[in-house]
Formats: structure tokens, sequence, C-alpha cells
């Protein structure tokens, strides 16, 4: 007997490639904050490697130190030796939610979460319910998830005048491209998915939206709710089998999207399939960065601070890219924020389950980012953007945060410098 089943469990010769030379410590957020060594990432593989010993036990408190992991990966950059953490913590969480009875309230809150995160329909539903809400925030002291989720969710944009549409392609086509509208997209940021629209019809590609692709399954898949992410990962990859690549705007989903290849490795019908799948899947910013330019830039005289998603830098190492593409526009000022590689604290649902740890990490990104000067911040994906959204709120120095496809967009669109910053919201 052991903590863990018989159904992918951490592997052992994974465990065995740590040598506990302790230089994942100063990037891992958990540590950063409270020094605790079951709160690192060697710590946790020590936990790990007891839990399939004949004594292993998956206890509160032991789950407690895998519940504190932001799953960012950090580690897996630092690592001199290699380690896949990031396999290892998918395997443990996983086993965690199958073999771990937590108590009836958590469950619940989790399942609710992951039922409404990754349904666009229910999420937006949702979230037309929280101007009620506000009112009461001051009577949730008892509630703090429920406070978390109030502080997250951002005031509602106005809708531009005129809906700008998608230009037509210059033939000959260079890519057939599907694009993942994902699910907080939809509902929070759906300018995200139209400037990435915009741009890569600009840069010659044919955009393809498949109606009948749904989640992508990174949530619950990070969460530990391997079942169901192995579901949406089946449905995905069917819905876009047309496509030459397909082209992700949303750090946390390329990140799961790419490792389809693992996730469904075991599956003979599928497999080759993922393997495929996970082969053609580009972030945008990785996708653009591979193409020769030809639509024109116009200046953009902004001071852009770039926050790096871990999803994006870590776990898919894209750090290069954006860089890039935000350099190439002309008169951007580029701003780097002191500690690029700790996490803002998102980590999918993390923020709306530890609730008080996401806070602090939320609080030392804002002010690392505030303290550049910027007069934008850019950030590779939807959770990263709210959470930073909230600390910049919180901190009284709100300031624009964007993705990279939009300051691009801007730069494509703009007929001065003042329409440009207009276009940016400042």
């Amino acid at each position: 007997m052991s903590a863990f089943d018989a159904h992918r469990p951490p592997d052992a010769a994974l465990i065995a490639d740590c040598v506990h030379c302790g230089f994942c410590l100063p990037s891992c957020p958990t540590y950063v904050l409270d020094g605790l060594e079951t709160d690192s990432p060697r710590g946790r593989i020590v936990l790990m490697g007891d839990g399939l010993t004949p004594a292993g036990r998956l206890s509160a408190e032991v789950v407690s130190h895998f519940d504190s992991c932001l799953g960012c990966m950090a580690c897996v950059t630092a690592c001199p030796s290699g380690v896949q953490y990031d396999r290892l913590i998918e395997a443990t969480r996983a086993q965690v939610e199958r073999n771990f009875e937590r108590p009836p309230e958590d469950r619940a809150w989790r399942w609710l979460l992951l039922a409404v995160l990754t349904r666009p329909a229910l999420l937006a539903a949702a979230t037309a319910l929280v101007p009620f809400a506000r009112p009461l925030d001051g009577l949730l002291g008892r509630f703090p998830r429920l406070q978390a989720l109030l502080a997250l969710t951002p005031p509602p944009r106005p809708a531009p005048p005129v809906p700008v549409p998608v230009p037509e392609v210059t033939r000959p086509v260079r890519a057939r491209v599907g694009m993942l509208l994902g699910c907080a997209n939809r509902v929070f940021f759906s300018r995200v998915n139209d400037a990435t629209a915009r741009v890569l019809a600009a840069e010659g590609c044919e955009v393809v939206v498949p109606p009948e692709a749904g989640c992508c399954g990174a949530l619950p898949l990070h969460a530990g709710f391997e079942g169901d992410a192995r579901r949406r990962a089946r449905a995905l990859i069917a819905a876009f089998q047309d496509c030459d690549v397909v082209v992700v705007n949303a750090a946390g989903c390329g990140s799961a999207m790419k490792e389809y290849v693992h996730l469904l490795g075991d599956e003979p019908q599928w497999a080759r399939r993922a393997e495929d799948f996970s082969a053609k899947t580009r972030d945008v910013n990785e996708f653009l960065a591979q193409l020769s330019p030809r639509a024109e830039r116009h200046p953009l005289p902004v001071r852009v601070a770039y926050h790096d998603a871990c999803h994006l830098a870590h776990a898919q190492g894209i750090r290069a890219e954006p860089r890039e593409l935000l350099r190439a526009i002309p008169g951007l000022t580029l701003q780097e924020p002191p500690e690029w590689e700790i996490c803002c604290g998102s980590a999918g649902i993390y923020n709306l389950l530890e609730v008080e740890t996401a806070r602090r990490l939320r609080d030392r990104k804002a002010e690392n980012l505030a303290g550049t000067g910027a007069e934008v911040v850019a950030a590779a994906n939807p959770g990263c953007s709210l959470q930073i959204e909230a600390g910049l709120r919180a901190r009284g120095t709100p300031v624009p945060v964007l993705h990279p496809v939009e300051i691009l967009d801007a730069s494509f669109r703009a007929a001065s410098e003042a329409e440009g910053r207009a276009l940016l919201g400042i």
C-alpha cells in the first residue's frame, strides 16, 4: 500500500532526478514568501517520494503542501538537473483528487469553479450577477474565497462603438490557422480574440474558428481532474483536425494543449492524434515571431512593461518572441520589471482557493510592474491579466493590462500616434 493508486502515480525515476541542490528555491513563489522547505519544489518532491513507500499516506497536512504549489514551473526553468517537476505535480494532483477526501465545502467549491469557468455561457451568466453582489463585499469577511472572486472580476468594459472587422486575407494564404477562443477570453477578453484574428489575417493567414471547439481542459488538468481533462482534450483534437496550425492566445491553454501528447499517450486510439496536435499547436506570439512581417507597423510612443506568464515563459519556454514583437513597433519602449520569474498568483483557479498566498503574490507583482513607470502592462494570459488588473486597482494605480497582440493590432490600425494611444486606452 501507499498514498497513491496504480494509475499514473508520480514517476519514481523522475523523483530520483532531483539532487536537492536548492537552485529552485529562489524562483519558487511559496518558498520566497515564507521560506518553508515543505513548500518548495524539492520539499514537495520528498513528499511525493514518501507517498510511494508502503508507509505513505495523503494526510491533510501533506495535501496542503501540494495544494500550496502554484504549478508555475519556475523551478523547471531554474533546475540544472532537468527535473520534470511539471509532470510530477500534475500526476500527484490527480492522485490527490482521487484518493484524498476533501472537506465537503472545499470539494463543492472546486467543483463549482471548474463547472462555471470551463463553460463560457455559465461564466457570462455568473459575471452578470457580479454588480448585484459588489455592495455585499463588506459583509463577506467570513467568505474570503467569494471576496477574492469579486475582487478579481473586472468592471464592465464598454464595447467599441463600431466593431472593427477582420480584414480580407491577401492571397496566397500563408497558413490555414485554427484559433482557440478559450473560456475566460470569450467572456472577459473578447477584444483579445478580435485582435488576434485581425493580426493573423493582416499577416496573410486564413483564420478558422471551429464552432465545436470548447474548453481545452487546462483548468481541470492543473487542478487534478484528469478524466475531465482527457475528455476535453479528445474533443478539441477532433475539432481542429483540418487546420495546419492551432494558434492560442492564452498561455495556460497553450501549455496544456502542447502536453496532450503526454495526457493521452496511453490511449491507443488517441496517442498519435495527440502527438500530431501538440506538434502543430503554437502560442500566437511564437507563431507571429516565426512569420516574416507583412503588415506595416505604425509608431506607438508608449512605455510597456512586459509580464512573463508562467505557462508561457516556464512551461513553454517562450520569452524572447513576445519581446521581439513589441520591440518591432516603432516608438515603443519596453520596460523589464524585477522578479520576472515569480508568479503573479493567478495560476488557474489557485487565486480562488489559496486566497491569502495569491493576494500576497498579486500585490508583489503589481508593485514591481507599477515601479517600472510603464503606461501599459503586456500579459499573454487571461488569468494573469485579471490578477494584475486587480492588484493595480487595489494599490490605486490602474494601468491598462493588454495582450501583446492587442498592442500589435493597435500599431497596425493607428493612423496617428494619438490614435494609437487612444486604442491602448491611455
